[in-house]
């Protein structure tokens, strides 16, 4: 059965986005998130759609004109896509669009957070033991 290995690869490349979160809500859809908000959905059981995330206009309008991708239900409005089936779109583009939804929903956050989130990591400098 390929759905594990579907979703493990789309797990890793949202989790290589810097801060990225997952979180399973609705019962069985694992949900990425970056400051909270989120911005990539993919169901982990069989549903109509395989994944839906965030876009730009112009990605909206171009990807709702293929073949087996929709307008997301209940998301449309903020411009976001469902994709119905794997095969839909080749995975290259799948990490490139969602990179992109990552970018357009960071964006989108208080500057005060974006600030936060960008802020690289402290450097942890460890003690050097003084031989006596």
């Amino acid at each position: 059965m390929e759905a594990p290995l579907e979703v493990e690869w789309v797990r890793r490349h949202c989790l290589s986005l810097p801060h990225t979160t997952e979180h399973v809500q609705w019962g069985a859809d694992l949900v990425f998130k970056i400051g909270g908000k989120m911005y990539a959905v993919l169901p982990l059981e069989p549903a109509a759609v395989w994944i839906s995330f965030k876009c730009s206009d112009e990605s909206f309008s171009e990807l709702v004109e293929m073949s087996g991708i929709i307008p997301a239900p209940y998301l449309a409005r903020a411009k976001w896509v469902a994709v119905e089936s794997r095969g839909a779109l080749p995975p290259a583009q799948i990490k490139r669009l969602l990179s992109e939804a990552y970018e357009l929903v960071l964006a989108r956050l208080p500057k005060r957070t974006q600030n936060l989130l960008r802020k690289p990591a402290p450097v942890q400098r460890r003690k050097q033991r003084q031989r006596g």
